[in-house]
């Protein structure tokens, strides 16, 4: 074991102490509320320190930009493409339910685009615009329910308002960072420069762990609305059984923006009970004439 003197370790605790109690407001922002049997944060807490920034607005015009830019590069796959009506009825499907976790869905401008392109990406902007590139469909080699999952996971972003409350956040934890290493700068009586790395990187350590708080509520809700639609929820654990495969590479998860493939797989096992009697009821059958699930194998890279 490595021994380090103690100043050393005065500083790191004092920097744990600093940062902790310099975003201490942040917690208040992820109170809980249980909503169709999933804890989500109430959409009040993401609207607390976006500033007023119109993101829905912001995000119809990065999105007509994309899709402009992509017409010119002949990477917009037309409306003709089965591919694309694939997609659209996938989505037709699926936003009815959206407005169960926010309300004002119910006047956003929904769009569904595809996008020619090897990358394994999907996205809805805030305000209900969505792309798929074409690699995610044709490298995982997806079901309808896969496509659903994924599409119900992206959906659940704008809906619960990520975008806004990352934004927020991330400008609290800058304050936060900044007052920290000031305090602990005073307090040790060493350059501030130094101090104020070691308070950034433990802000960048909270930002990171909001991120992945934001997409195992995405998952969850995902889930909630692909299996009310009438795909099957046993689909997610498949899909991310795929992505595993795909990204071997990963970083740990500790280091990453997104969750563990093993640990989202866990976490949806443990909501099936709540989401398969939703499938079932869509399909007018109990939950144990339910069929085993049945996946398409990964398509060759």
């Amino acid at each position: 074991m490595t021994h380090y003197p103690h100043s050393f370790k005065r500083f790191t605790i004092a920097a744990s102490l600093c940062v902790a109690t310099a975003l201490s407001p942040l917690p208040a922002l992820a109170q809980a509320v249980v909503q169709d049997g999933i804890k989500v944060r109430p959409l009040s807490s993401t609207r607390m320190f976006a500033g007023g920034v119109d993101f829905n607005e912001q995000s119809k015009q990065q999105y007509t930009q994309l899709v402009n830019e992509a017409k010119e590069k002949n990477a917009l796959v037309p409306d003709s493409d089965p591919q694309v009506k694939r997609l659209r009825a996938i989505a037709q499907r699926i936003i009815p339910f959206a407005t169960r976790w926010n309300e004002a869905a119910a006047s956003w401008n929904w769009q569904v685009n595809l996008l020619n392109s090897d990358q394994v990406n999907a996205f809805c902007m805030p305000g209900g615009q969505i792309a798929f590139y074409s690699g995610i469909i044709t490298k995982l080699n997806l079901t309808d329910d896969e496509v659903a999952i994924v599409m119900g996971h992206e959906i659940s972003h704008a809906l619960r308002e990520h975008s806004q409350a990352q934004a927020g956040k991330g400008n609290l934890a800058a304050v936060g960072a900044k007052l920290a290493g000031a305090g602990l700068s005073a307090w040790l009586g060493v350059d501030p420069n130094i101090t104020g790395t070691a308070t950034n990187m433990a802000a960048q350590g909270v930002m990171l762990k909001f991120s992945r708080d934001d997409e195992r509520e995405a998952d969850l809700i995902g889930m909630d609305l692909a299996a009310r639609a009438g795909f099957d929820p046993r689909a997610g654990v498949i899909l991310w059984q795929k992505m595993a495969a795909l990204n071997k590479g990963a970083p740990p998860e500790f280091l990453s923006t997104h969750p563990s493939g093993k640990d989202r797989i866990s976490q949806m096992n443990s909501h099936m009970a709540q989401v398969l009697p939703l499938y079932a009821r869509s399909k007018g059958v109990s939950v144990n004439d339910l069929p085993a699930y049945r996946s398409n194998g990964v398509a060759s890279r």
